[in-house]
């Protein structure tokens, strides 16, 4: 008994020691931090085309998987690229797709990019071909040229605009 007496009281001591001593009931107050995210959920608003467009950071892993032929987040495999979109909960809404051929043409011209975030390389459309191909559009000149469901593209969703909505002039929005 006299053992673990002693084995408390020198781990007691020892905690004390090591956290500082500081018995008092008050803590220090915890220092306030902004409240702000480092990445935004931007969108691109087409209002002639009424529709919106995801508009995020492409991150070095959807590069590097895109380069190698694999699927990750924004980039990847034809499948992968369908279920992103369908499953894809981004700047408050859930009802994304994956763009056709005609949309992600007209939202991309050979004279400019309306979006913050891109790559000038080929984005998935859900506009099939023949023979298990899908349209991409090459963004650099706007063009659709047929892909193996099997090959890696980047991924870009879009939804349809409601009638409910209100276009906002927010920073998040372009």
């Amino acid at each position: 008994m006299k053992k673990v007496l002693i084995s408390a009281c020198l781990s007691m001591f020892t905690t004390l020691l090591i956290a500082g001593g500081d018995t008092s009931a008050t803590l220090t107050p915890v220092a306030t931090m902004e409240n702000a995210s480092c990445k935004t959920n931007k969108v691109y608003v087409d209002a002639d085309a009424k529709l919106m467009w995801q508009d995020a950071a492409y991150t070095d892993g959807e590069d590097g998987a895109y380069k190698r032929g694999q699927s990750v987040g924004k980039a990847g495999k034809y499948r992968h690229a369908m279920n992103y979109c369908r499953v894809l909960n981004y700047a408050g809404y859930n009802d994304w797709r994956l763009p056709t051929a005609d949309e992600l043409m007209n939202v991309h011209t050979p004279q400019g990019n309306p979006f913050v975030y891109h790559r000038g390389s080929d984005f998935w459309s859900s506009t099939p071909t023949t023979e298990n191909r899908y349209y991409v559009v090459y963004t650099a000149d706007a063009m659709q040229y047929p892909r193996k469901a099997s090959e890696s593209n980047y991924i870009r969703c879009v939804r349809c605009l409601g009638k409910g909505y209100v276009f906002s002039r927010s920073k998040d929005v372009k």
